[in-house]
């Protein structure tokens, strides 16, 4: 089993930043890729950003230039910097981790990111 702990959510003026952390343990050999999705009210929920054990990294078009993913592989820790945020960041933000390459992997339990106008 993995559990996945995460931090930084909270309220921000449009404009701010903010900077989301997700810890994993447990039953954890090698993570495949660590990713954020979010979820905003009546949404599905959708893809942020993604960072491989390769190192390779991509970004939803609506966050590109403005989010930032990076990962610490010896804390097993997945970070999302944002920054520039504007109101349509609204949403809870999860992260997800795969051990196994294209499997549903672990999720954590969200955090709640506001942004006000």
């Amino acid at each position: 089993q993995v559990q996945l702990v995460e931090s930084g959510g909270g309220l921000v003026q449009a404009g701010g930043s903010l900077r989301l952390s997700c810890a994993a343990s447990g039953s954890i050999s090698s993570i495949s890729a660590m990713a954020w999705y979010r979820q905003a009210p009546g949404k599905q929920r959708e893809l942020v950003a993604t960072i491989f054990n390769s190192g390779w990294k991509n970004y939803a078009d609506s966050v590109k230039g403005r989010f930032t993913i990076s990962r610490d592989n010896a804390k097993n820790t997945v970070y999302l910097q944002m920054d520039s945020l504007k109101f349509e960041d609204t949403a809870v933000y999860y992260c997800n981790v795969k051990l196994i390459p294209l499997t549903a992997g672990y999720w954590g339990q969200g955090t709640q990111v506001t942004v006000s106008s």
